[in-house]
């Protein structure tokens, strides 16, 4: 059943080259299903180690498949699989933990030292047209929910997670700073969670534009570098401190707002990476017992992804602002880069 292509794959060689090339059809081995690829959507992590070769400690050493936001067809199975079937639509959660470590025993796997987590050096992922993964990693979609919106689940949970994590619940006023693909998820999630407020700030109009059509109660533009001036802003148009936090930016100055801006007793989450060591106001977090709290992933959320998507009460849609098909990869990778046209969240579609 391979398409003309065979397994056409986006292969990132090494900092700056992206290539497409045939690469073996993979079969899947015991507890593994093979899947024909449908909708990847690219994530700013695929970027940077495009553009720079590493993020952190993990560093392309050697050509990797990119992709982890993707959903697909079940085209084989593997022993010992009884919960999926071939023709089955999925999503895949792509990260799979060894199942054994005390992370994983306790439920937070997210944090096992042995993840093998699509995508990450030296792990291939999965932009391709055949790729195989761990059955008990797939989640099979109700008919009503597209092929698109499964692959969207992966950011999406990153948002439950910082939620969960935020302690965000029924009443809570909430900020998300920064308007990016993964700041609009956390503003969606909270929304979901009961949040009676969420105000969002961005650098940029354009996003904060997008961040008023799905739901966010106020925008803020950062239009100065003074970052008590911005927590006052923020304070006065929300009539009081947020009880949570969510720093999606990584950007130092936005970390600082974030802490200046909470609520004394409140929680600041952080979800986006930024350099690796920055200045925090620390005595201010700490005689007003703000808790700090970071984030790596996700871990028990695609299930909550998926309800809230099936159920109506996340509409995640509106985030995909441009497709292309896999032949036409660096174009897509181009626009994701450069945010070209009001790009958000760039779809690869992996077997048109």
């Amino acid at each position: 059943m391979a398409p003309v292509d065979g397994n056409l794959s986006a292969v990132l060689k090494k900092k700056d080259e992206l290539v497409l090339e045939d690469t073996p059809t993979p079969q899947p081995g015991k507890n593994e299903v093979q899947l024909q690829m449908q909708a990847v959507g690219i994530c700013g992590s695929d970027v940077h180690y495009w553009t720079h070769g590493e993020i952190g400690d993990f560093i392309v050493r050697k050509p990797m498949i990119l992709g982890h936001e993707s959903s697909g067809i079940v085209s084989a199975i593997g022993e010992g699989v009884t919960h999926l079937k071939v023709g089955d639509r999925v999503a895949i959660e792509p990260g799979v933990p060894c199942r054994m470590c005390s992370f994983c025993k306790d439920g937070r796997y997210n944090l096992c030292p042995e993840m093998s987590f699509c995508a990450t050096p030296p792990i291939d992922g999965s932009l391709r047209r055949f790729y195989c993964h761990a059955a008990d990693f797939c989640y099979k979609l109700p008919d009503h929910v597209t092929l698109e919106e499964g692959a969207l689940l992966e950011p999406l949970s990153v948002g439950v997670h910082a939620c969960k994590r935020a302690g965000v619940t029924l009443g809570s006023n909430v900020l998300v700073c920064g308007a990016g693909p993964i700041g609009l998820v956390c503003l969606l999630t909270a929304k979901a969670m009961g949040a009676a407020v969420v105000g969002i700030t961005d650098i940029a109009e354009n996003r904060l534009e997008v961040a008023k059509k799905i739901g966010a109660d106020f925008t803020f533009k950062v239009d100065t570098k003074d970052c008590r001036e911005m927590a006052k802003k923020i304070q006065s148009s929300l009539g009081q401190q947020p009880d949570v936090t969510i720093e999606c930016s990584g950007a130092p100055a936005s970390v600082q707002t974030g802490i200046f801006s909470t609520k004394s007793g409140g929680v600041l989450v952080l979800v986006g990476l930024g350099p690796s060591e920055i200045t925090i106001p620390i005595v201010d977090a700490s005689v007003r017992e703000v808790d700090i709290r970071g984030i790596f992933r996700y871990a028990n959320c695609y299930p909550t992804a998926l309800a809230m998507v099936a159920s109506g009460k996340v509409d995640a849609k509106p985030l995909i602002t441009h497709h292309f098909p896999l032949k036409k990869t660096l174009e897509a990778f181009e626009t994701a880069k450069t945010g070209a046209g009001g790009a958000i969240k760039v779809m690869i579609h992996c077997n048109e």
